[in-house]
């Protein structure tokens, strides 16, 4: 099943996707996004995450319009300490280099150190990267 936050004007910012199969959470951002959508975005896929009682976060954010450097702080000193403590060991981000988002990306990248992470720009190498540590339990 498939979780849609929307929002005020109604639209679809992030979906969020608990994958038995591969044993992760699978997120997907798009359009524009508040420092409000960031949070409770956040605070809601890692509720997923500890439900589910995995260890690992696909996130998508190639569809993002504009960067989110507006929250990387929020992100990276109070979500991520959280994450962690609920379990999240591995994140794997896929983004667009080209794009403001791609750049949000990589300043959270550079900070991050309450888990292992890792930006991609496609897809299949975030999964592949992600398949070695959710798998292997």
């Amino acid at each position: 099943m498939i979780q849609e936050l929307k929002n005020t004007f109604d639209r679809v910012y992030l979906t969020i996707e608990v994958d038995d199969k591969n044993k992760w959470v699978h997120v997907n951002w798009m359009g524009y996004l508040t420092e409000e959508n960031i949070k409770t975005g956040g605070t809601a896929y890692i509720d997923a995450l500890k439900k589910a009682d995995y260890q690992c976060v696909l996130n998508d954010t190639r569809m993002i319009v504009g960067g989110w450097n507006h929250s990387l702080d929020w992100v990276v000193n109070e979500w991520a300490p959280y994450a962690a403590s609920s379990g999240l060991e591995y994140f794997a981000m896929i983004s667009n280099p080209e794009s403001f988002g791609g750049s949000s990306a990589s300043k959270f990248y550079e900070d991050l150190k309450a888990f292992q992470a890792q930006v991609f720009n496609e897809k299949r190498t975030a999964e592949e990267w992600l398949r070695q540590f959710s798998l292997r339990k």
